[in-house]
Parts: C-alpha cells; sequence; structure tokens
C-alpha cells in the first residue's frame, strides 16, 4: 500500500469503518485488496475465519485493473524455465473457464511468424540459465511449434474438474493465413493459433471474490480506503483515507498483500524489507473500427525482430494495445507515458501496417506495476512471475506477518489457497473445503448458450431477451437483482428525477438508472470513480461525458445518501482522475450544481 492520502471536506457516511471501529479484534487482517488479498480472503473466510480485508483505495483498483486482461499460462515462461507456474497457470485458467465463465471465456491467441529458425540458437541458453544473448530476435516458427506443443500438453492434463479446457493450438500456412486474416503484414509466412482465455471485467470478478467472502461468513468484513499505517501497541493502526480517523485493529495475524506496494507496507509497520522489484505495464484502448474488425475477434501476439512484443486485443467494442515491462518505482504512481503511446502505436504498424492508429482514436489509457520480486538481472522479461511467501513478526509485538512476494492474476486462487493453508496452520485448523471448481459471484447457476434464452424467460420476467443478455454479460446470474431493482417502482429516484429505474443514463443509454442505483447499495461502493472505472467499463470504452456524470452523480449519491456538496466533490474527483491517470480529459466543465439540487 501507497502512503498516498485523500482528504475530502464533506462529511461522510463509512459503515465499513463504523464497524472496525465496534470491533476491532479479528484473527487475520489482510492487508491489500487486489485480486491475491482477495483471494486469500475468500479462502479464508470459507473456512469460518474472523477475518477484516483493508485496502486504502477500492477493490481491485490498481495492479489487478491494469493488466492485459488475459487469463493465461504464460507461455513465454516456458523458455526460463518455469515449468511449475505455466503448469499450475493452465490449470488455473481451465479452472475459471468453468467457474466464472460469465466474466472468463476462452481466447483464440494469434502469434504472426515471418521466419523458420530464427530463436533457436539463443533458446537452449535461455532455459538454462535464464538469459539469453543481448540482442533478441523474433522467435521462428519452429521454436514456436516445440513452445506450443509443451503447453497443450499441460493445457491437457490441467483440465478442470467438469473437463473445461481449451482446443490445441494449429498451425496455418500463408495462403491459410491471409485468407483468416487478410490485413496482416504482408512479410507474414505463416501463423500460429493457440487458446487461452480472457477476463472482460478483471476488476467485477475481483469484487465477486469480496462479496462471496462476506456472503459466506457473517464476521468477514471489507473496508476499503483504509490504510495501515503503523503499529500502536499490540495492533495495527489504521487510517480512514477520506476522513482521517484512525483506528487500532488488533489482529492475531497479519497478511499483506500489498502487490508492489509490500515493501512500503513492511515499513509503515516497522520491518524494513527488500522483497519486490516491480515492473511497469502500460496499454491504450483505441476506436478503430477497422482494427477492431481486423482482428477477428483474436488477440494477435506479435514479436518484433528486436524482440519487442505488442499485444492488440479487441473487448467491449475496443482494441487493446500493450504492453511494456519497465522497472517502475512504487512510490510513484504508474502513468502510461506519451512514449509509451508512439510505441504502440509503431509496433501496431508492423503487424497490420494498412490501418493507421493515430492518438485522437486512444480513449483510455493506463498502466500497473507487476508485483514481481526483486532480481539483479538486467532483463524485465526474465524475472520470475511465480510467487513465495515470508514469513515474519510485527515490530514489538508476536503478531505473525506474512507478506506475498509475488503472483500473476491468473493463478489467484492457487496463491489464495496457499496462503490460507499457512494462516491455517498457524491458527491450529485444517482445510476442510477446496476453492477448486467453486462458482465465483455471478458464476454461480451460469446458463450455457442454449439455455440462456429459458434461463431469462423463468429468472428475469418482464426483461427484454436483449436487455437480459445484457445483464448476464455483466453480472452473470446476479443479474437477478438487477433486472428487478430496473422493475422498481415508486422508486426515490423516479419520484427525483421524473424518470422509471429502468430509463437509461444521458449518453449511456444501456446502463440505467435502477442497474446503477443497485450497484450502488450492493457493491461496496464508496466513491463516483469506483462505478465509473470499475462497476461499470464506462471509463475503458471512453464513454464517459459530462451529462453521464451528472446522471451517475444523482444515482449514486442518493442510494449512499451524499450531500450535494458531497456529489459535486466525487465529480470533480472523478474528472482528475481520469485526466491524470487515464489521459482522458472530459469537456469543459458545466454549470451542473442545480442539477444535483434537484428534488
Amino acid at each position: 500500500m501507497s502512503s498516498k492520502r485523500t482528504r475530502f471536506a464533506t462529511a461522510r457516511a463509512r459503515p465499513a469503518v463504523d464497524a472496525l471501529r465496534a470491533r476491532p479484534a479479528c484473527e487475520v487482517l489482510i492487508i491489500g485488496g487486489g485480486i491475491n488479498g482477495l483471494a486469500t480472503f475468500r479462502d479464508l473466510a470459507l473456512h469460518g475465519v474472523d477475518v477484516v480485508l483493508i485496502d486504502r483505495g477500492d477493490l481491485a483498483a490498481e495492479t489487478s485493473a491494469a493488466s492485459s486482461r488475459m487469463v493465461h499460462g504464460g507461455l513465454r515462461y516456458l523458455e526460463h524455465g518455469e515449468f511449475r507456474l505455466v503448469r499450475e497457470a493452465v490449470a488455473e485458467r481451465n479452472d475459471l473457464l468453468a467457474t466464472a465463465p460469465h466474466y472468463v471465456r476462452p481466447l483464440a491467441t494469434t502469434i504472426p511468424l515471418r521466419t523458420t529458425w530464427t530463436g533457436v540458437a539463443g533458446a537452449p541458453l535461455r532455459f538454462l540459465t535464464g538469459h539469453g544473448p543481448a540482442h533478441r530476435r523474433a522467435r521462428g516458427a519452429v521454436l514456436v511449434e516445440m513452445g506450443l506443443r509443451l503447453y497443450d500438453s499441460y493445457s491437457r492434463a490441467g483440465r478442470a474438474a467438469d473437463g473445461t479446457g481449451v482446443p490445441r493450438h494449429r498451425y496455418a500456412g500463408r495462403a491459410q493465413t491471409f485468407d483468416e486474416l487478410p490485413d496482416l503484414h504482408p512479410d507474414t509466412t505463416s501463423t500460429a493459433t493457440y487458446f487461452d482465455a480472457g477476463v472482460r471485467a478483471p476488476e467485477r470478478l475481483g469484487l465477486e471474490l469480496a462479496l462471496d467472502a462476506v456472503a459466506a461468513h457473517p464476521r468477514a468484513r471489507v473496508a476499503t480506503y483504509v490504510e495501515a499505517v503503523g503499529v500502536d501497541g499490540g495492533g495495527v493502526e489504521v487510517s480512514d483515507v477520506l476522513t482521517g480517523e484512525r483506528i487500532v485493529l488488533t489482529p492475531q495475524l497479519v497478511v499483506n498483500a500489498s502487490g508492489p506496494w509490500t515493501d512500503l507496507t513492511n515499513a509503515a509497520l516497522g520491518d524494513a524489507t527488500e522483497f519486490m522489484g516491480g515492473t511497469k505495464g502500460s496499454h491504450i484502448v483505441v476506436d478503430n473500427p477497422a482494427l477492431l474488425a481486423a482482428t477477428r475477434g483474436r488477440e494477435i501476439f506479435f514479436e518484433n525482430d528486436d524482440g519487442r512484443i505488442v499485444l492488440v486485443y479487441p473487448q467491449h467494442g475496443r482494441v487493446i494495445l500493450g504492453t511494456t515491462d519497465v522497472p517502475a518505482d512504487p512510490r510513484e504512481p504508474a502513468r502510461c507515458t506519451d512514449q509509451e503511446v508512439d510505441y504502440f502505436i509503431e509496433l501496431a504498424a508492423h503487424v497490420f501496417p494498412e490501418i493507421p492508429v493515430t492518438p485522437e482514436q486512444i480513449v483510455y489509457r493506463y498502466a500497473g506495476i507487476r508485483p514481481l520480486p526483486r532480481s539483479s538481472g538486467e532483463d524485465p522479461g526474465a524475472i520470475p512471475r511465480d510467487y513465495r511467501l515470508e514469513s515474519g513478526v510485527l515490530p514489538g509485538t508476536q503478531v505473525p506477518l506474512v507478506s506475498i512476494v509475488g503472483g500473476k492474476w491468473t493463478t489467484f486462487r492457487a496463491l489464495g489457497e496457499q496462503v490460507a493453508d499457512a494462516v491455517l496452520s498457524r491458527l491450529g485448523r485444517v482445510r476442510v473445503v477446496s476453492t477448486r471448481g467453486v462458482a465465483i459471484g455471478g458464476g454461480a447457476g451460469f446458463p450455457v448458450d442454449d439455455a440462456r434464452d429459458d434461463w431469462a424467460a423463468s429468472r428475469l420476467p418482464g426483461t427484454s431477451r436483449e436487455r437480459a443478455g445484457v445483464l448476464l454479460d455483466r453480472y452473470g446470474t446476479r443479474a437477478v437483482g438487477v433486472a428487478a431493482a430496473e422493475r422498481e417502482k415508486g422508486s426515490p429516484w423516479e419520484r427525483m428525477l421524473g424518470a422509471a429505474p429502468g430509463s437509461g443514463l444521458r449518453d449511456a443509454a444501456d446502463y440505467s438508472r435502477g442497474e446503477i442505483a443497485w450497484i450502488a447499495r450492493n457493491e461496496l461502493v464508496e466513491r463516483l470513480a469506483d462505478v465509473v472505472l470499475r462497476r461499470t467499463t464506462l471509463a475503458f470504452e471512453g464513454r464517459v461525458t459530462e451529462p453521464m456524470l451528472e446522471d451517475l452523480a444523482e444515482v449514486v449519491g442518493e442510494a449512499r445518501g451524499w450531500s450535494r456538496a458531497h456529489r459535486r466533490e466525487e465529480v470533480e474527483a472523478v474528472r482528475s482522475e481520469l485526466l491524470d491517470a487515464h489521459g482522458v480529459e472530459l469537456g469543459r466543465r458545466r454549470e451542473w450544481l442545480p442539477a444535483l439540487g434537484r428534488r
């Protein structure tokens, strides 16, 4: 967790903080609400542990929200000999396809190839030592084929308990390649297509882990915008980021799940460590219909002659271009720079040269820091992606401190299980249930394609077939609650706005007012940015406008009991965050205060 703090002038009701103040004791305190902390939280709650999770921001708001949105085994890790991690990751990918089918779906990934033998000479050296030739060249068809055959073997062996997996890779010669992907660079001689998975809503999947935990055990608690700032007596002092209030929590054990900020959190607790050495990964999201069509729904994974890699990945009607892998300082905000933007645009032209990508097409940019272990290696791409646990004690106490070092998005369930096992052992308990195969959130009972209409007809009465499909894709089977909110009559929103809950937001008619109100009431929302950036895809798609923010502030503010001044602060905070962190500048500020004051 970083030490950055935020203060607001308006009074803020904080029930989650009130609950901490009323009962500061717990068995386990998890610091960090990224995907790994959330997985650990869910696992422990399923075991009946009195567990508290805090984060200085929103859930899954930093590294977990800044991924390439892939659920993958890590094909490139084979070259560095990380076989255990790849074997585990493909098994976890298959498990997620089965347990979170509303968010995780198979993704065809195509590698354009221009040579046959390049890279083969350096591969044994890289495999044996972790370091290859100083001047990398693109992998040729032979090396790619060798890697994919091994990858397929792990994938088949790691099928989910219900048999869920992905197809084997396939190779296409030049003629077939251009028949399938006619816009590729003319120097392409062949392609290899393999299957991993994509996650269409990583932040929402993280949220649902938290909701599952709270539903599983009444003593499991979540408090966002709460930061660990020190040790006081035998407990951990935490600060409400929004109000400045401080509370001392008294856990029996602490798990530091702060990701790239693990060392900073330990330092705040008085324990100097040097575990982490993360790298920054940046992405841009472009609105380019020609590029979107050119991908044919696939991710394109291209390696340039100098070893530089670009991902071209369609999602939500936009195209993601990424990613970088450069050393990063967790004390500084991770930002996608103009130089990185130029890099992405340049490399995109190496993949689809006849489809220009311009800065004007960028609707969103984002960056995050990978929680990698400290390494003396010069090549960031060669830093191990595996994870480990480090044990210590809170200074001046007998409270055990477990720090998570490393970890990739795909393996969050397995990592959470390993951490939970370590915690349960220290608490004198044993594992009684596994999270493997356990559906996540709206993935429970999710209907397969040919059953969707029947499911919607029986569980979403009065909802059109088209709308039911939208809600299923956004919320899985939790769509039942959203649809009920959209049918609500005589609601505060209807009286206040003169509009039915099922009516859409301005400039985003596919998001209804009832839907947003349901999110605000049921999805651990504390800030307007939580809704704009993470509970919806509005920011990612580049659709946020001033009128839309007015409507969102109205509906969320009504649901959360915000005053007019509070709503103003929240809108200004969203505008500032969009500009600073994501390169999104909304139109000239409008005089919207009277709209917020309507009653």
